[in-house]
C-alpha cells in the first residue's frame, strides 16, 4: 500500500478539521467557480463567433468577385463570367457553391417615410437556406413565375419597422441613376438577420431588375458570391481564388468587407484569455491558502512522521495528494455547474442580450469536448505545480518543535 496516499486519505476523509474546514470548503468553491467560469467563457465566445459569422456569411457569402475598377460606389460595374473562371469555381474542392448578384442604390418610399437602401439582385441559383431560417413573416421570392418575381421583394424587420410596412404591402422604390427611376414592388417576406449593418443596408430582389435598369446584356452580372466549406481557411482560399482570377476581376473576403465586425470578434479572444488567466489565478490562490492552513494545522503530525523516519518529500506528497483530492472535488463540481448552466442556456435561452448591441437576442453556447478536457487538465497541472512551492514548508518543520507545538 502507498504510505503517502493512505495518510492523505485519512486526512481528507476521516480527519476532524477545525479552522481549516472552512478554508478547505472555500478552496473547493474557488476551484469550482473558476472552472465553471472558464468553461462558460470559452463556450460563449465560441458561440458568439459562430453565430455572428454565420449571420454575415449567410447573407453575403464568404468571398465576393467583382470587376476590377476604380468604382467606389455601392453599384458594381458589370462583367461576364468567363468560362475559365467558372470552371475554376466549379472544380475548386474548397467551394461549396456560388451564385451571381448585383447591387444598386435606391430610395424606399412608403407611409410618408423614406429610407436609403441597397437593392441586392439575385437569381434562381441563390441558396435560400439561411434566409428561410430568419424569415419572420411571409415567404421567399418565387422565381418560377418570372413576371411575379420582377415585383417581389424581401426586406428586413428593421426596414419594415422604419417604414411601417408588413408582408403583402406595396410601395415605390426609386433607383438612383441620372434621374430617379421609380418601380413598384410587393413585400413577399420580412427577415431579421440581427446585424444592423446588413438589416438596414439591403433588400433582396430579382437580378433581372438591375439588368433592365442598367441596360446590361443577359449574361452580365455585378459580381459572384462564394460560400466555402471550411471558414477557418478563409484567407488561404480567398488568396488562391484571387490569384486564379483574370486581371479584369478582383476578389475580397467577408473579413475585408466587414472589418469592424471581425476585428471585434478578434478582441473577444483577447478578453477571453485575460479572463481565463484571472480565473486560474483565483483557483490557485485558494488552493495555496488551503494547503498552507492544512500544513500549519498538521504540524504535530509532520513532527511525528519525521521522528519515525519519514522524508520531507514523502510528507510533501501526503499534502499534495490531499490537495489533488480537493482539486478533484472542485473540478467535478465545476464541470457540473459550468456544463449545467451551458446546457440550460442552450435549451431555454434564459439569458437574453440586447440584439442592437450584440447582434444576438440571447447568449449563445457552443461546447467542444476538447476545450472542456484541456481546461480540466490545465487546471490540475497548474494547481499541483504551483502547490509544490508552499509544500516545501514541510522541510522547515523541526520534529522536536513540531511535537511540542499545540
Amino acid at each position: 500500500m502507498n504510505f503517502e496516499y493512505f495518510i492523505a486519505g485519512r486526512i481528507a476523509i476521516k480527519s476532524e478539521r477545525t479552522f481549516s474546514k472552512l478554508i478547505v470548503r472555500i478552496a473547493i468553491a474557488g476551484v469550482m467557480l473558476s472552472l465553471a467560469v472558464m468553461i462558460l467563457s470559452i463556450a460563449i465566445i465560441k458561440g458568439f463567433k459562430t453565430e455572428i459569422q454565420d449571420k454575415v456569411r449567410g447573407y453575403l457569402g464568404d468571398i465576393q468577385i467583382t470587376r476590377y475598377d476604380l468604382n467606389n460606389s455601392f453599384e458594381h460595374s458589370p462583367f461576364i463570367l468567363d468560362r475559365e473562371t467558372e470552371k475554376m469555381l466549379k472544380n475548386n474542392p474548397d467551394v461549396e457553391y456560388y451564385y451571381p448578384f448585383a447591387t444598386k442604390p435606391g430610395i424606399l418610399s412608403a407611409n410618408n417615410e423614406i429610407e436609403g437602401i441597397n437593392f441586392k439582385g439575385i437569381d434562381k441559383s441563390y441558396k435560400w437556406d439561411y434566409i428561410k431560417q430568419h424569415i419572420i413573416s411571409g415567404t421567399i421570392i418565387d422565381f418560377s413565375d418570372s413576371t411575379a418575381a420582377m415585383q417581389e421583394l424581401l426586406i428586413s424587420k428593421y426596414t419594415a419597422n422604419r417604414l411601417k410596412l408588413k408582408t403583402g404591402d406595396d410601395f415605390i422604390m426609386y433607383f438612383v441613376q441620372n434621374q430617379l427611376r421609380p418601380r413598384k414592388f410587393k413585400i413577399v417576406g420580412i427577415y431579421d438577420i440581427g446585424v444592423e449593418d446588413i438589416d438596414k443596408g439591403f433588400v433582396l430582389g430579382n437580378l433581372n431588375i438591375i439588368k433592365r435598369l442598367n441596360n446590361w446584356k443577359a449574361n452580365e452580372i455585378g459580381g459572384v458570391e462564394i460560400r466555402i466549406k471550411d471558414f477557418s481557411r478563409l484567407k488561404p482560399i480567398s488568396d488562391h481564388i484571387y490569384e486564379s482570377l483574370p486581371r479584369s476581376l478582383r476578389s475580397y473576403s467577408i473579413e475585408e468587407n466587414f472589418p469592424n465586425i471581425f476585428t471585434w470578434l478578434g478582441l473577444l479572444d483577447v478578453n477571453t484569455k485575460v479572463l481565463l488567466i484571472l480565473m486560474l489565478i483565483v483557483g490557485v490562490i485558494n488552493m495555496i491558502t488551503a494547503l498552507l492552513i492544512m500544513i500549519l494545522e498538521k504540524t504535530n503530525m509532520i513532527g511525528m512522521l519525521k521522528s519515525f523516519g519519514a522524508s520531507n518529500w514523502s510528507i510533501m506528497k501526503i499534502f499534495l495528494y490531499n490537495a489533488a483530492y480537493l482539486i478533484g472535488i472542485g473540478l467535478l463540481l465545476g464541470n457540473i455547474l459550468g456544463l449545467g448552466l451551458g446546457f440550460l442556456q442552450q435549451s431555454t435561452h434564459i439569458f437574453k442580450l440586447n440584439q442592437a448591441s450584440y447582434f444576438l437576442a440571447y447568449a449563445p453556447i457552443e461546447f467542444h469536448f476538447i476545450d472542456v478536457l484541456l481546461l480540466n487538465i490545465v487546471t490540475v497541472v497548474v494547481c499541483l505545480a504551483v502547490l509544490i512551492i508552499p509544500s516545501l514548508l514541510v522541510s522547515k518543520v523541526s520534529p522536536l518543535k513540531a511535537i511540542r507545538f499545540k
